[in-house]
């Protein structure tokens, strides 16, 4: 059994909490946030040792790995006191804020023998999974374009200031745009080469990267489109059936933008109520990253609400898929195969990868031309 630390306790730290406590290979050990009493209250943490300082966590308790989930700016310091205390990391995307960075602490993981996974959760929603597969398995032919496409309120939402600035890993490119980059890399099944982008700031009064839209293009020929939209004005469940990001029924609303809060210490305030309820643990539905769509040479994939339908010469079928097993579940079944060794996607190099992409849109948005990558090697994608 794997004793796992838990690094914040946000929205995506406490999301990860009912997939922990029913995972086979996992127990919590301790959780630590900078908040003081953050712990107070959060179902199954009764008992749980909690701490403030990770420094603490780390030398008061006995740990063979730990989740860092903490904001992205401080992500390399966890991430580093994690692997010098000699455990196993998972961290929440981007792994840091700049691609050399996370070369440099996927190279230290490395040499140290210890596992480091970066937590892309939508890759593992079982819909993408079961669409890799089936390309990979070849029967459709190669993979020639791919899209996922995801509107959203994202830009506004309750926000630390950080969360919006891009040169800490903020805004909707480092933010959600990751998850694209690596859902179309995974159905890619190659390694990115090259991208063009443009991105978005439309609203001066919550100035950040709000949206983009980013062609890819792939070693093996496959081209990908990400475009991702978080002004508020449309939302993706509109283009899913009615699913929201988490498998959740969500009702077509009249468009609106939600105004941001008065002050920076009630836009806090909100969001870390908000972080209780934000990820859900069980759904009626498979999780919708937005739409994802997949064109190969002899067939098409695209998402359904209860899994995917595939069009081929043999017709058009829906591929029913379970809801019993959680995409963070999945990422801790993937951190333990890691942790045992066994070869995985989500490798420190691959969250390297990703990171590349990310500052790669940006770049590519500010020079307006097509950006080379360097970064994308073996196993990111294939």
């Amino acid at each position: 059994m794997i004793r796992l630390g838990l690094i914040g306790l946000g929205a995506a730290g406490q999301a990860f909490l009912p997939a922990i406590a029913a995972h086979e290979g996992v127990t919590l050990a301790a959780t630590c946030d900078a908040r003081e009493g953050a712990a107070e209250g959060i179902a199954g943490l009764e008992g749980v040792p909690s701490f403030t300082d990770p420094a603490d966590m780390l030398a008061g308790v006995t740990l063979d790995a730990v989740y860092v989930g903490t904001p992205t700016d401080l992500h390399e310091d966890h991430v580093t006191a994690a692997l010098d205390a000699g455990l196993h990391v998972l961290c929440e995307k981007p792994m840091a804020p700049g691609v050399e960075d996370c070369l440099a602490l996927a190279a230290k993981a490395e040499a140290a023998g210890l596992a480091l996974i970066v937590g892309h959760s939508h890759s593992h929603d079982l819909p993408i999974r079961r669409m890799r597969e089936i390309i990979l398995s070849g029967d459709l032919g190669a993979p020639a374009i791919l899209s996922n496409t995801c509107y959203s309120d994202w830009v506004y939402r309750p926000r630390r200031p950080e969360e919006l600035r891009p040169e800490l890993g903020g805004g909707v490119t480092f933010r959600q745009g990751a998850h694209q980059f690596d859902i179309l890399s995974a159905l890619a099944c190659a390694p990115a080469v090259s991208l063009r982008a443009t991105t978005y700031d439309l609203d001066p009064e919550r100035p950040t990267i709000g949206a983009h839209n980013v062609t890819i293009r792939f070693a093996n020929g496959a081209t990908g489109t990400a475009i991702y939209n978080g002004y508020g004005w449309f939302d993706s469940s509109e283009l899913t059936g009615g699913v929201a990001e988490w498998g959740t029924a969500k009702e077509p609303a009249a468009p609106k933008r939600p105004a941001a809060a008065a002050s920076p210490e009630e836009e806090l305030r909100r969001k870390q109520e908000r972080a209780r309820t934000a990820i859900a643990d069980r759904a009626p539905h498979q999780p919708h990253f937005g739409l994802t769509l997949a064109s190969c040479e002899r067939g098409f994939l695209r998402q359904s609400p209860q899994g995917l339908m595939l069009h081929s010469a043999a017709g058009r079928q829906e591929i029913v898929l379970p809801l019993d097993r959680s995409p963070r579940m999945q990422v801790l079944d993937e951190f333990c195969d890691a942790i045992a060794g066994r070869p995985v996607l989500h490798t420190g190099a691959h969250g390297a990868a990703m990171t590349e992409i990310c500052e790669a849109v940006l770049r590519s948005a500010a020079e307006n031309r097509e950006i080379e990558l360097l970064h994308q090697g073996p196993g990111n994608g294939d």
